[in-house]
């Protein structure tokens, strides 16, 4: 096994190589109006650091939100192109899992829930059980919506600590996270997403209703 995988769901533009059994590269930026420009410059800079060869790969791995549409786009259009140049299967894989399967890494332990920033004044956010299960979720709501989570991780908990008490890192997304979490889920014989988005919301640009028509009839 031999995985690229990147994800723009969150500020953090990230990609990752993993083998199967460790990350052999990685590189993070974050900066939530760039992702466009960043993210093939850091695919680019993960294989050369990995000294892997792209027609090496066995599969791409790329995050599908919960997320904002510019942003999310940007990973998934992307790993479309990659997938179907290099003829490689695309396994998409919901953000949040990862950010849950990172916290789990670093010694995060019981149920717990994660939230990214949805911006509005709301929380992309799910719930993990003790064995880091998805067990609700995702879902995008006002934090004061929900019930109060004493442990969490991730940006959308970090600005919310009326909701999200004792929240701490990670904040983003880990491509090497998302990476390990989806080549442990193949390893298991379990199915991954489809590269299809997790918007959640409906868009902000809407066709306008009862408009006049400017044609003769």
């Amino acid at each position: 096994m031999l995985l690229l995988a990147f994800d723009t769901a969150t500020p953090a533009v990230t990609a990752a190589v993993h083998d199967g059994t460790t990350v052999l590269a990685e590189t993070d930026q974050v900066d939530a109006r760039r992702h466009g420009e960043l993210l093939l410059p850091a695919i680019d800079r993960v294989l050369q650091s990995a000294g892997v060869d792209k027609r090496l790969l066995t599969g791409i791995a790329v995050g599908v939100g919960p997320g904002p549409y510019t942003g999310l786009r940007v990973g998934l259009v992307t790993a479309a192109a990659l997938g179907h140049a290099l003829d490689l299967p695309v396994y998409g894989v919901c953000t949040l899992d990862a950010i849950a399967h990172q916290a789990r890494t670093e010694g995060l332990t019981g149920p717990f829930t994660v939230a990214t920033d949805a911006r509005r004044k709301e929380v992309y956010w799910a719930s993990y059980d003790a064995d880091g299960r998805r067990a609700e979720g995702p879902g995008v709501d006002r934090p004061a919506e929900l019930s109060p989570c004493p442990r969490a991780v991730g940006a959308g908990a970090l600005l919310y600590p009326d909701t999200f008490p004792g929240a701490h890192g990670p904040e983003h997304v880990s491509a090497g996270a998302l990476a390990a979490f989806a080549a442990a889920e193949l390893a298991a014989g379990r199915e991954l997403l489809p590269n299809a988005p997790l918007y959640l919301r409906r868009p902000d640009a809407q066709v306008p209703a009862g408009y006049k028509a400017v044609l003769p009839a």
